[in-house]
Parts: structure tokens; sequence; C-alpha cells
């Protein structure tokens, strides 16, 4: 853990507040105190009204019961512009800048024109706000051109160009690097430092240790428990992570652990990928003769950087981007020209990271996101037309055996939670048919008890005799789950570790572009 810094005064404080949506309660009397000088750490599963209490916070809702007081004074925030008047500033999951506005532009949104700083005075101003946090902000840069660092860093700069004395970062570590995350806790501590008060949510025990001054856990609306910053300062990291775990869901240490599944008899190859080769383009890293081998129910991790050509060879052999040349085989048969359909009726099985833009149509039922793929083909579409009651009775099917909480299968799959969305899309690929499944960051964005659940679901796959490549920027998570772990950077595939002991070591070595 970090050296702490002295608390201030409770900025922000919750004193019993309640909000209802009709046949729920998402936050159960709640009570909260927020003080300069502190990261304090918001935890919580998905569902544990971590969400809805920040859009109280930042003015998106308000409270049914209870009240909020900023500076010991009761003080109703009305909207989001109020919450900025008061020093209450947002960082939320998904970033919320233009992408095709420069950073300049970007900062001077949400003023009136009047109040519009000339370039020469935001310059002067975003450099003092900088200058001590140890960031560098490009205001003539696109948004579009930043990294998602970058472009958090520029958020957090806004969110300080108009007084924020309270920083709300929502699951800001969500898409970073291991760097990047780092980066980002040094900036906390430094802003903590100034005086700031930062609430940091996050699902990652982890960084709770590594960033927290204070930790408050959220279980079904309720605040279940605390661990104030005196007695972060007395426990270790493991006694730490075990007390959070027990506030959250009861369990015992370790019971958390998930060890290496065991091999399938045959072993003999079932998914190959042999000098695989992409062109690069503007937005994207080619590939660079890429082969592997996975055999029938082993687990490949692949383990990199974000965005050194992970998301392109998932797509490549998923049959969503053209590969230039190289082969990718599956039971010995070559899939090379096959289109996604084609590919996917063969037994290979893709699923996104990105659950809501590109694996779900938002909009859509729950019933339906189960058959995307399938749309127009027999036995649920016949002549171009819908079978609503086979449709209804398969959706109803899968919805049990995969336990997907919804109030209905007409429900818009936009309204469920990451955990549910990802169970829709691990339903629709693995119902029918599947013989090797490529999982893309399957457990980002989730929380503890749907990350190990979703991990749990991964080795049930592998013990059936699929073979499973796993893409994940989380060390720890490869080094549960997989037999082989391979490191790709710059598009090419570095190395292959076997694990054991003294992986975690080697991987890390070839992530870092030294020899294992």
């Amino acid at each position: 853990m970090t050296e702490q810094t002295q608390a201030g005064p409770a900025i922000v404080s919750l004193e019993g507040v309640t909000k209802r949506f009709p046949g729920i309660v998402a936050n159960d009397r709640v009570d909260l105190e927020i003080r300069a000088g502190e990261v304090h750490v918001l935890l919580g599963e998905n569902g544990a009204g971590k969400s809805t209490l920040i859009s109280m916070l930042s003015g998106l809702q308000q409270p049914d019961d209870g009240r909020i007081l900023i500076d010991g004074v009761e003080m109703p925030i009305r909207s989001p512009s109020h919450a900025l008047s008061l020093g209450i500033g947002t960082v939320f999951q998904h970033n919320m800048l233009v992408p095709t506005l420069t950073v300049a532009e970007n900062l001077a949104l949400g003023g009136r024109w009047w109040q519009r700083p000339r370039i020469a005075e935001l310059k002067a101003r975003v450099a003092e706000i900088a200058r001590p946090l140890g960031i560098e902000i490009n205001l003539g840069a696109r948004v579009s051109e930043l990294s998602l660092g970058e472009q958090q860093q520029v958020e957090i700069v806004r969110a300080l160009l108009r007084d924020s004395r309270l920083l709300i970062l929502d699951e800001a570590t969500s898409m970073l690097t291991p760097k990047g995350i780092a980066e980002l806790g040094a900036l906390m501590r430094r802003l903590v430092e100034r005086g700031l008060a930062v609430v940091f949510i996050t699902h990652k025990l982890g960084e709770a240790a590594d960033f927290g001054d204070r930790v408050s856990v959220l279980k079904l609306g309720r605040k279940v428990g605390e661990i104030t910053s005196e007695r972060l300062r007395m426990l270790e990291r493991a006694a730490l992570v075990d007390e959070i775990v027990a506030m959250m869901f009861g369990r015992q240490a370790g019971a958390d652990v998930i060890s290496i599944p065991p091999r399938a008899a045959n072993d003999d190859a079932l998914l190959e990928v042999r000098e695989l080769c992409v062109a690069e383009t503007s937005d994207a890293p080619g590939l660079d003769r890429i082969s592997f081998a996975i055999g029938h129910g082993e687990i490949l991790g692949i383990a990199g950087i974000d965005g050194n050509g992970q998301k392109q060879l998932a797509e490549a052999l998923a049959g969503q981007r053209p590969a230039d040349s190289g082969n990718v085989l599956l039971a010995g048969k070559a899939l090379d020209g096959l289109d996604v359909g084609g590919r996917r009726r063969q037994g290979l099985r893709y699923l996104t990271d990105d659950r809501l833009g590109e694996g779900t149509v938002g909009t859509f039922p729950v019933s339906i996101n189960y058959f995307l793929k399938q749309i127009g083909e027999p036995p649920l579409w016949r002549s171009g037309m819908e079978r609503t009651r086979e449709i209804d009775a398969r959706a109803s099917e899968l919805t049990r055996r995969y336990d997907v909480r919804t109030p209905g299968i007409s429900t818009p799959v936009g309204r469920l939670s990451g955990g549910n969305i990802q169970k829709v899309l691990i339903a629709r690929e693995l119902a029918d048919g599947a013989r090797a499944v490529i999982f893309n960051k399957p457990t980002y964005g989730l929380d503890l008890a749907n990350t190990l659940a979703t991990r749990q679901r991964v080795r049930d796959i592998a013990g059936q005799g699929l073979a499973v490549l796993l893409i994940s920027t989380d060390l720890e998570e490869l080094l549960s789950m997989c037999h082989r772990i391979a490191v790709i950077s710059q598009g090419r595939l570095v190395g292959i570790v076997s694990n054991g002991d003294g992986a975690g070591e080697r991987v890390g070595r070839l992530m870092i572009g030294l020899a294992a």
C-alpha cells in the first residue's frame, strides 16, 4: 500500500440516503463520508448500488430519502451543472470526450461561450494544473489520436479546470495497461496530497489495497462495511483482501483461487494457426507470422499490453478481419476463406470484449440477442420469417441453463448488468456445436462474483474437451487459468511459456521485451 496522507474534514457526507426504482431499492439507507486528502475506494458487485450512488453525487439522480451534506450543510444536488458548481467532478468509465474535436475544444465544452478562455489563457491554466501532477496535455491533438490513458488524463484535467474538490473515478482502470494503472495510482496520490478527495470505484481488490486510504463496501444497495484509514495502515495486503472478500461475499480466505484445470485425455491439436499475417492499418497493428496450436481441453492464454494485436488476432481467427496469408485449421480442416457464419458452423466461436457495442444490440430483447448470428437460418426462421414461439422457447431454455438474471426474455439486453450480458454471449456461442472458443477479456468490467463464475465456465468448457484461446491483460487471471501462456508484442508472438512455478516472471520478462 502507498504511504497515506492525513485526511481532512468531510467534503461530502451521505446520511441515510435511499433511492428506489420500480421493483428495486438501489440504495438503502447508505451513510458515507468522503474526506479531503483521501482516496476513498468504493467496492461492490454489479447491482450493489455503486452506480446509483455516483449518479446522485453527480446530480443525475436525487435521493428519495436521506440527505446529502456539502461541508456539513445539507445541499440537495439538483443537476450535473449544480454538482460541478459544488466542486464535484466525475470521470465516467466510458469517456465523455468528443473524439473529432481537439483537446482544447473538449476542455472548453460545458461552459457558456463567453466563459470559454482564449487559447493562451487555457494553455496557462492547463499547465498550472497539469505540471504539479506530472502529466502533459497537448491541447492541439485530436482526442481520437490519444491513448486511453491520455484521454483519461484530459478528463481529469477538465474536472480540475472547473475547480473540483471531489473527483469521482468510475472504473477508471478497466481499459488501462498495467503501466497506465500504476500512473493513475500515482496521479491519485498527488491529487490527495494537494487536498482533493478522490472516490475510486473498482472491481479489483488489488487496486483497492494498492491505492486506497479508506474502503467502503456496498452489497445489495446497503453499505455492509468500511475499512478506515487507520485499519488500512495496520493490515497486510493479504489480510486486507481477505477482509474485503468476507464483507462482499462471506467467503473464507483463499476461496477465490482457481487452480489450473486438468487436460483432456486426447492431446492432439484441435485449433491450429500457421504463419498468420494481417496487414497493419491506420488504427490497428498488423500480425506477423503468428503460429500456435491448442489441444483438446487446453486453455492457451494470450498475454501482452493492450493494443499489441490481440483484438486483431481474435477477429482474424473468427473471420471478422481478412488475413493476408497463413492458415487456420480446426480439427485438421482449413477454415481459410470462410466468413464468420461459416467458421461458426464448423464450431469456432468468438466472444468479443465489447459486449454492448459489438457483442449485442442493446435495444433488442434478450431472446433475439441469443440468436443474432443465426438470423434467417432454420429452424428459428422459416422463409425469412421469425418463428416466435420457437425463439421464445429456446431463449427461455438458455436463460435457465446459463442463469441469466433478467426480468424476462423480452427485456432489452442493454438493461442487464455486465455479468448477465456476458452470460447471454456465452450462451449464444456455446449452446450448439462449439469446438473451439476464443475469449477476448471475458472478465473485463465484471464484479468479483461474476469474474469467478466466468472463469469457472471457461474451465468447464475446457473440461469438456474444447480448445480455448483466452486473451487477457490480467496476468494473474492467465496464470490461474491457462496451461500455457503466449506473449504478443507489436503484432508478433514473442514466446510461449508453460504454466507452473516461475511462469509469471518468465511471462513478465517477455512482456517487457526480455528473453524468458
